[in-house]
């Protein structure tokens, strides 16, 4: 069943089904104040979760949620995947745009194929931003965006960022390709946000 709201940790804050998130935190407790809570949450309702995380490794997040829940059958029957950014979209070297596309698509095609109706994701993507010039982010993320409107309400996307590692400009680019973003405890729409459509088009 796919849920109604996604809730982000104990104060309160809640997302929707289809919802793109750009989360800042300024430290990896922080981080985890909204990143473990989402993915417990997911996993005790049955959903699929997939987590890339950049500031910790995957064995620290994983000893993190499983203080409170048990991984080894989430684990066995691939409800949960958690992997480093770097891992999931850095080839020979550098970073491979076509491997984004692939990764989303292998994971939604095994929710599907593995009985799950709703998938939670989440990705520390500091590395991502600092290791792409603009507008290769950009594009990157514009893609995520088309991906992720063709299924709507099969998946919720939080996206997280260092914010002592990234300032500047390239914080520009994260706000312009995030349709909504986490402040002051609230998720609010941001007025910023360009198309994916409309961005990939300037492009040419």
């Amino acid at each position: 069943m796919v849920p109604d709201s996604i809730s982000l940790g104990s104060c309160g804050v809640t997302v929707a089904p289809g919802d793109h998130v750009c989360v800042f935190y300024a430290s990896v407790a922080e981080r985890d104040e909204i990143l473990l809570p989402y993915l417990r949450d997911g996993l005790r309702s049955g959903e699929k979760c997939i987590c890339t995380v950049d500031t910790t490794e995957p064995d620290e997040l994983l000893a993190d949620l499983g203080a409170e829940v048990e991984l080894k059958p989430a684990l066995d029957r691939q409800q949960l995947e958690v992997e480093r950014t770097r891992d999931v979209f850095q080839r020979d070297g550098g970073f491979a745009m076509e491997g984004l596309v692939e990764y989303w698509e292998r994971n939604m095609g095994v929710s599907a194929q593995k009985g799950f109706t709703f998938t939670r994701a989440a990705g520390d993507m500091t590395w991502a931003l600092l290791q792409l010039p603009g507008k290769d982010f950009m594009t990157y993320e514009s893609m995520v965006n088309r991906f992720l409107s063709r299924h709507p309400q099969a998946q919720a996307s939080l996206c997280f960022y260092q914010l002592d590692r990234c300032g500047g400009e390239p914080l520009v680019h994260v706000v312009k390709t995030h349709p909504k973003t986490l402040l002051g405890g609230m998720v609010l729409d941001n007025p910023y946000y360009l198309d994916p459509d409309e961005f990939l088009g300037l492009r040419g």
